[in-house]
C-alpha cells in the first residue's frame, strides 16, 4: 500500500492508502472542514524527516527553549512566535520559521 503525504490548510498527513482517492478521503474524515492544497505519493514506503530541515540540527544554543519562549509570548501566535525568534536569535527567516513549527508540533 503506498503512502502519501497530504497538506492541508493547517495540517500534513502521511498515510497508508490505495490511491490518491482514498488517502484524500482519510483527510476528509479526519478533518472535514479542511481543503486538500497538495497530495503526493512517496517513492518509498518509508517516512523520514531531517534534523536539519526542521532546524534542529546540532547547535551551541537549545533553539528549542527559545521557540518555545518565543510561542508563550506570543500565545500561540506562529507569525508573532516567528518575529520574536528571528529577534532573539538573529536567525534568518526560514529557518526561524522550521524552528517555531517544528516545536508547535511537539506541542509546546
Amino acid at each position: 500500500m503506498p503512502l502519501f503525504e497530504v497538506e492541508t490548510d493547517n495540517h500534513i498527513i502521511i498515510t497508508w492508502a490505495d490511491d490518491e482517492p482514498s488517502a484524500t478521503s482519510v483527510v476528509q474524515d479526519a478533518y472535514p472542514g479542511e481543503e486538500v492544497i497538495r497530495l503526493t505519493k512517496r517513492p518509498r514506503d518509508t517516512w523520514v524527516i531531517s534534523k536539519s530541515a526542521l532546524g534542529l540540527a546540532e547547535d551551541k544554543t537549545d533553539p528549542c527553549n527559545t521557540a518555545r519562549d518565543c510561542l508563550a509570548k506570543a500565545s500561540g501566535d506562529k507569525v508573532q512566535a516567528i518575529r520574536l525568534y528571528m529577534h532573539e536569535t538573529g536567525a534568518d527567516l526560514e529557518r526561524s520559521r522550521k524552528v517555531i513549527e517544528s516545536n508547535m508540533v511537539m506541542g509546546w
